[in-house]
């Protein structure tokens, strides 16, 4: 064929006319809204998804592990939960575990048979699994420890992990060595021989390392059968989810903005993308179809573990806010560091994530203070600084501009609207509103579902 193009050559290469209706270029589909940590998080977005998942058809978590830790009350029963969304709770929506997700199946089985007992019923027919999301095995938790263990010895202080694994699962991903839930309900041969180099690869790393290889595969045989009824191309699920019939599509974010592993405080992060982008890449979903972005952020600030943090009050009002809010770990039973809200880190997460609306949760634990300050600023040497230092010994020497508000000094428990809070919690909440620059949809004063005021 000569390369000389001639309009007749053109003419012949043109695909014969379309027939049929031309498809509307805006039909994108239903929307999944998301659901976000705003600052370190336990910020309470459990009980958001939770109040979302009521009438939700597909619940989803996109990424993390059995790092996350949400608790939610149900008829005066409590709920943990660290791998399943949240969402289970709900006897009519299918709740999705992510290709972003990474699974510890012991721990998977281990919190679907505990959360049994206290009456949550059928979940393993409730519970898809995508094939594509990568597993957490036993030595990845112990390797956990190990890392935490040398980093204390080198540096004189470790990372704060939740010795869960999820940071050597993750690195196992990236480094094109990881095994997938399609690995395990493949060949078990071949998998075996994966899984036996792997242990190989770390143990090479950490000679410490001891793994009876025959007794774990032992147990993934089994694990592989209870889970196979439960695995599916994610993709096409969240496809069909997506263009099928009107369905409302929630997704749990786990850890929050401030632990993400790119714009988070690194490296005293978690290791996934806990912002809106990991709703996509962890569900297999495109930006079209993400739709409202709610928030979620405590009336002041906690931490757990070692990282800067400007607020915080080492001091009575520290301690009267860790008391007050049972400001303990649900995943590793740690007390959190506590401090005033911090609105430069809520504003920082709403520059990435862009908040439809927040939720404002933990307002009554400050009842009873007399006076409550919000940071809404950071300088250094004397000058304002207009971002959010990416460098951790910027962090630290930062100095916090605050805002002080009269307490209310009233209790807020029984609030159920919006003209149940007195004035100055009112106050309090329009000055966050206003100076984010997001509508606060939810207050929360209590544990319960009862307990989030709506505003609109």
């Amino acid at each position: 064929m000569s390369l000389n193009w001639s309009a007749k050559d053109h003419k012949n290469m043109n695909q014969p006319a379309a027939t049929g209706q031309k498809r509307s270029r805006n039909d994108a589909g239903n929307k999944a809204t998301v659901v976000l940590g705003a600052q370190w998080g336990d910020e309470g977005k459990g009980k958001v998804v939770d109040l979302l998942a009521t009438d939700a058809d597909v619940v989803c978590r996109c990424q993390g592990g059995n790092n996350a830790g949400h608790t939610v009350v149900v008829d005066g029963k409590e709920y943990d939960f660290h791998l399943l969304p949240s969402g289970i709770i709900n006897s009519k929506s299918i709740s999705l575990i992510g290709n972003g997700v990474v699974i510890h199946l012991p721990g998977l089985f281990e919190e679907g048979d505990k959360n049994e007992k206290k009456g949550l019923k059928g979940w393993e027919k409730r519970l898809i699994v995508s094939d594509r999301a990568h597993l957490v095995f036993d030595f990845h938790q112990v390797v956990d420890g190990l890392q935490e263990t040398e980093r204390q010895a080198q540096e004189g202080k470790n990372i704060g992990t939740t010795k869960k694994g999820i940071g050597p699962a993750y690195s196992s991903k990236a480094s094109r060595t990881g095994l997938r839930v399609c690995d395990l309900l493949g060949d078990f041969k071949d998998f075996s021989m994966k899984f036996k180099n792997l242990v190989h690869q770390f143990q090479s790393m950490y000679p410490a390392l001891t793994v009876d290889v025959e007794d774990q595969l032992k147990k993934l045989k089994e694990y592989a059968e209870r889970l196979r009824p439960m695995v599916r191309d994610g993709v096409y699920y969240m496809y069909e989810a997506l263009h099928g019939s009107p369905k409302k599509i929630l997704v749990e974010g786990a850890n929050a903005a401030l632990l993400d592993i790119d714009f988070g405080t690194y490296p005293f992060v978690t290791s996934s993308n806990c912002t809106v982008g990991g709703a996509c890449t962890g569900l297999g979903i495109p930006p079209l179809n993400i739709g409202d972005v709610f928030g979620v952020s405590k009336a002041y600030t906690t931490r757990v573990g070692i990282g800067a943090f400007p607020t915080e009050q080492l001091n009575a009002v520290g301690e009267l806010l860790q008391t007050r809010g049972h400001e303990v770990g649900v995943t590793t039973g740690r007390k959190r560091r506590c401090g005033w809200l911090d609105l430069v880190i809520v504003r920082y997460a709403h520059m990435i994530n862009g908040f439809t609306a927040i939720a404002l949760t933990k307002l009554d634990i400050l009842d009873v203070l007399d006076e409550i300050k919000v940071g809404v600023a950071y300088k250094l040497n004397g000058k304002r600084i207009p971002h959010f230092p990416a460098n951790m010994d910027v962090l630290h020497k930062v100095e916090v501009e605050y805002e002080t508000f009269p307490g209310w000094k009233t209790d807020t428990s029984a609030a159920r609207k919006w003209n149940d809070l007195p004035a100055k919690a009112q106050n309090y909440i329009r000055f966050i509103e206003n100076h984010i620059g997001v509508p606060i949809k939810w207050v929360g004063v209590g544990k319960s579902r009862e307990c989030m005021i709506q505003m609109f």
